[in-house]
């Protein structure tokens, strides 16, 4: 490599790290802006030009939002339902693509197809028929009207089916020389060998789960019953909204959220990744 071919490739990596952190402070900035309006009195909130820190820091709307309001309650359904969530749907999405994948029974293929093509189907079009169904059963306001609905997740058994199917048939071949059953199979041979991939699912569907607002927001109209972001938006005054509340209230929301991403990093990646691999 020549001198100049160097000095143009430190160039372009030059331009590309300053472009790069350009795009991530902007990505940032609306969430230190609402971070740091959450700690100001409201009235320097609604003022008209920006001010990057608070003149007087007050932790009075956190207080508000952990004592006035039900947000410990929230909290406990958004708990729930989004671990509830993630456990069906992983487990249900690792039978499917075992047996997709493994197994060979009539309507296989067929079945394939259908699951693929309703990987291509938006899931607010079966928002009416997720709610009809719920209220018949009875199962509006409640943590199984809330779970049941969110369970479809195409790409989670793609995922599991794409991976078992690079899994060496000596390993099955062995195993059923054995006499091993297909659940043995599954939990001691396939899962073992993708054991991140169901690591990145589960931290995905979780963040996934915990974020959900449209199914639950329909689904849910007693406030002890709401999860944290439907009962974030109960958190007004009888005399108008407080934006410094809502922050403070969005601010709690997304924290969980938050941990979870910065502890789990490299496994959220890694589903992201994948995820992107089978849409394209």
């Amino acid at each position: 490599m020549t001198a100049d071919t160097a000095r143009r490739a430190n160039l372009v990596g030059a331009l590309i790290t300053i472009f790069t952190v350009i795009c991530a402070v902007l990505w940032c900035f609306p969430l230190y802006w609402g971070v740091i309006s959450s700690l100001k009195p409201e009235d320097e909130v609604v003022r008209p030009y920006i001010e990057l820190w608070p003149e007087t820091p007050t932790l009075r709307h956190y207080i508000f939002a952990l004592t006035e309001t039900q947000i410990g309650t929230w909290y406990i359904n958004s708990i729930v339902t989004a671990v509830g969530v993630t456990i069906l749907t992983v487990s249900s999405s690792m039978f499917a693509g075992y047996a997709i994948s493994q197994l060979r029974f009539p309507g296989r293929r067929p079945l394939w197809w259908l699951i693929l093509a309703s990987f291509m189907v938006p899931t607010q079009v079966l928002i009416i028929n997720h709610f009809v169904l719920m209220a018949n059963m009875g199962l509006l306001n409640t943590w199984a009207g809330i779970i049941l609905p969110q369970l479809i997740h195409p790409v989670a058994i793609i995922v599991y089916k794409q991976f078992f199917d690079q899994v060496p048939s000596d390993f099955r071949e062995a195993a059923v020389m054995d006499n091993a059953s297909e659940l043995a199979i599954l939990f001691k041979v396939y899962v073992p060998m993708n054991w991140g991939v169901t690591t990145a699912l589960s931290i995905v569907t979780f963040i996934w789960a915990w974020n959900a607002f449209l199914w639950p927001f329909l689904a849910v109209t007693k406030t002890e019953m709401m999860t944290i972001t439907v009962g974030i938006t109960q958190v007004w005054d009888a005399f108008g909204v407080y934006y410094a509340r809502q922050l403070t209230a969005a601010t709690l929301a997304g924290l969980p959220v938050a941990l979870v991403y910065l502890l789990f990093q490299r496994r959220v990646t890694q589903a992201i990744t994948l995820s992107a691999g089978i849409k394209g």
